[in-house]
C-alpha cells in the first residue's frame, strides 16, 4: 500500500538535502570566487607596478615602400634571390667579404623595390646583436633642429618579425654626453623613415636584434668633429663596461642615399647638374664614385671632409653642393667611427665599397602582389643613387 506520510518525509528530506547541497555549492563557488578575485587582483597591482610607464612602440612610416609584414620581408628576399641573386653573390664573394663582420656600413634606405639586392650585400655581414643606427633628418629644417643628436624614447620600434627592442644601451650612451649635444624628439624620430627602412634586413638575419637610433640634422664639419668625440667616448665607455667586442657585440650602419638626380619630380628643385640623358646620367654616377673614393680604403678626418667638400656647400652648411641625403649622418657616422677606433687602440679601419647601384640600372623588383610599392618615380629625369660601403 502507497504511504503517502513516508513518501512526503522522504521527499522533505530530499528537498532539505538539495537546498543544503545547494547552498553549500554556492558557498562554496562565492568562496573561490572570492580567492580567484583577491589572485587576481595581486597579479594585476603586481603587473600595475610594472606597466606604470606605457610601452612606447615606434610605428613604421612607410608602409609602401617597406616590409611591415614577416610574409613580406620573406617574399622580398625570395625575390632577390630570385630576380638578382647573380649580382648580390657577385657583390658578397668580392674581395673575400662573404665572410667578414662589419663593424661600420654605409646603406641605402630607398623602397625596397629600386635597392633589392644592395640591402643584403651590405647589411648580411652585420653580426653584431647590438646595432646603432646613424639616421638622416630629412625634416630636421620643419622642426628648427640642427647641430644636435636626435636619439628618440621608444621601447620598441615595430619590425616584420615582432617588436624590435631598443637596447638599453641607448640610455647609457645619453648619461655620458654632454647635454647640450643631444636631444631626445620622438616628433622627428616618428616621422623619419631613414632608419626603419634597415631594420627588417637586420632582423631578418637576427630576430634577436637590438637597436639604438641617432638622427643626425644640420650641423657644419667643425661640429660635427665637437659632437663625434663625445659620441666616441660614450660608446667606448659603455662597450668597456660590458667587455663589448665591436663587430661581434655592436656595430654602426650609417644610413644615406646617394645623388638625388634630374630636373623633374624633385619639388621644382632643378638636380640636373650634368644635364639629362644617358651621358649626363653617366657622368653623375662617376661623380657618385669619385665621393665614394674619399671614405673607402684607409680613411682619416681629412678624407671625411674631402667627403663634406663633395655634398656642402662651403658657405652654407645647409644647403647641398651634391644631392647625398645622408650629407651629415656619414661624415658625423664616420668620425665618430674613427675617434672610436682610436680610443679603442683598433688598427686604422678599412673601407670596402661593397657597391653601387641607382634606381634606373637594372629592372625593380614587383612588389605590387605583396602589397608594397614606390614612394617616388624612377627614370631619366628622376632617379636615385645608392652606395654600400663596409669597414673593418
Amino acid at each position: 500500500m502507497f504511504n503517502f506520510h513516508n513518501f512526503a518525509f522522504k521527499s522533505t528530506n530530499q528537498i532539505n538535502k538539495y537546498k543544503i547541497n545547494k547552498m553549500n555549492r554556492i558557498k562554496l563557488l562565492l568562496t573561490a570566487f572570492f580567492i580567484s578575485t583577491l589572485f587576481i587582483s595581486g597579479c594585476n597591482n603586481g603587473q600595475k607596478e610594472n606597466t606604470d610607464k606605457e610601452v612606447l612602440v615606434r610605428q613604421v612610416v612607410d608602409t609602401v615602400g617597406f616590409a611591415q609584414y614577416d610574409w613580406q620581408m620573406d617574399s622580398i628576399m625570395a625575390k632577390i634571390e630570385r630576380e638578382q641573386g647573380k649580382k648580390l653573390n657577385e657583390k658578397l664573394s668580392y674581395s673575400g667579404i662573404n665572410d667578414v663582420g662589419w663593424k661600420v656600413v654605409v646603406s641605402p634606405h630607398d623602397d625596397y623595390a629600386y635597392v633589392g639586392y644592395m640591402y643584403p650585400a651590405i647589411l648580411k655581414n652585420i653580426k653584431a646583436k647590438t646595432i646603432i643606427l646613424i639616421g638622416v633628418a630629412h625634416k630636421a629644417k620643419k622642426l628648427n633642429l640642427e647641430d644636435l643628436l636626435i636619439f628618440d624614447s621608444y621601447d620598441y620600434w615595430k619590425g616584420p618579425y615582432g617588436n624590435v627592442k631598443v637596447s638599453g644601451i641607448r640610455n647609457e650612451i645619453m648619461k655620458h654626453l654632454p647635454k647640450d649635444i643631444y636631444q631626445v624628439n620622438d616628433t622627428m624620430q616618428k616621422i623619419e623613415h631613414s632608419v626603419e627602412a634597415i631594420i627588417p634586413f637586420l632582423q631578418y638575419y637576427n630576430r634577436d636584434v637590438e637597436i639604438v637610433s641617432i638622427l643626425v640634422p644640420y650641423m657644419s664639419f667643425n661640429t660635427m668633429e665637437k659632437i663625434a668625440g663625445p659620441l666616441a667616448k660614450a660608446i667606448n665607455t659603455v662597450a668597456k663596461n660590458k667587455n663589448w667586442e665591436w663587430g661581434n657585440d655592436f656595430a654602426m650602419v650609417i644610413s644615406n642615399d646617394a645623388v638625388h638626380y634630374g630636373d623633374e619630380g624633385w619639388g621644382g628643385e632643378n638636380f640636373a647638374f650634368f644635364g639629362t640623358g644617358c651621358k649626363a646620367n653617366e657622368s653623375a654616377k662617376l661623380y657618385d664614385y669619385d665621393i665614394m673614393k674619399t671614405i673607402s680604403g684607409p680613411y682619416n678626418p681629412d678624407k671625411i671632409k674631402e667627403f663634406t667638400e663633395f655634398t656642402v656647400e662651403e658657405n652654407d652648411f645647409r644647403k647641398y653642393k651634391w644631392t647625398w641625403c645622408g650629407r651629415y649622418s656619414v661624415p658625423l657616422g664616420l668620425l665618430t667611427a674613427y675617434k672610436l677606433n682610436e680610443q679603442m687602440g683598433g688598427e686604422l679601419l678599412f673601407g670596402t665599397a661593397v657597391g653601387y647601384s641607382n634606381s634606373i640600372d637594372h629592372p625593380e623588383l614587383e612588389v605590387e602582389d605583396i602589397g608594397m610599392g614606390t614612394t617616388a618615380p624612377a627614370y631619366d629625369n628622376h632617379w636615385v643613387g645608392y652606395a654600400g660601403i663596409g669597414y673593418k
